[in-house]
């Protein structure tokens, strides 16, 4: 990495595991600006949550589909004084788990998105090789309904497309251009990420900065 870049990279000092719960209820007062992060199961959001906090295994990773089943925050204290957290939600999509659990965890869910006074954007995960399908775009318009709290009326979404070192040089191109034309119907612009090489970190993080 050249001088300049490093100059230009968000350097984290400090990020801590800070709570996690089966509610909304039991989660901490909202006393720091909230970012959440959410995705069907598999798409690499722990490894992104790791990758943006510059921690190797802060947030758990799993090869088991569905293993986050609470939301669990963590607090984060960059270089230049910038303090928030990030909030990793439970994976959906994940059909191994009863509909008891699914239905629980989606009451769990749009019950901290709705009413969360704290929470100011969600960042929405898809795995490049999949693009944007029924469940994206169904939360994407959830989040564009009514909050039953005080604050921003319309939470920011921020569309990334994960795991883009899987594929070749000839194909990712191409597969993210058909992921952003995707992306539009939505009224988003998807980044590409990598957990692997940080591709797309810097301008994930310049997001964010942008609402927060």
């Amino acid at each position: 990495m050249t001088r300049e870049a490093e100059s230009r990279e968000t350097r984290v000092v400090d990020a801590k595991f800070v709570a996690g719960a089966v509610d909304a209820q039991s989660l901490p007062p909202p006393t720091v600006v909230e970012i959440a992060f959410a995705g069907r199961s598999n798409v690499g959001k722990s490894s992104l949550l790791n990758a943006m906090m510059q921690r190797l295994a802060l947030a758990r990773t799993s090869r088991t589909p569905g293993c986050t089943r609470q939301i669990n925050i963590f607090e984060v204290r960059c270089a230049d004084g910038l303090t928030l957290r990030f909030v990793d939600l439970p994976g959906y999509g994940w059909a191994r788990r009863s509909k008891t659990e699914r239905s629980e965890w989606q009451g769990m869910i749009e019950g901290y998105l709705q009413g969360r006074a704290g929470l100011r954007a969600v960042v929405v995960l898809l795995d490049v090789r999949r693009g944007v399908e029924d469940e994206e775009k169904q939360l994407v318009e959830f989040l564009a309904g009514p909050r039953h709290v005080s604050g921003p009326a319309r939470l920011e979404v921020v569309l990334v497309a994960t795991k883009v070192d899987k594929l070749g040089a000839a194909s990712r191109k191409p597969a993210l251009d058909k992921v952003g034309r995707s992306a539009k119907e939505v009224g988003g612009k998807v980044i590409g990420f990598s957990a692997v090489t940080g591709e797309g970190r810097e301008e994930l993080w310049a997001r964010i900065r942008a609402v927060v």
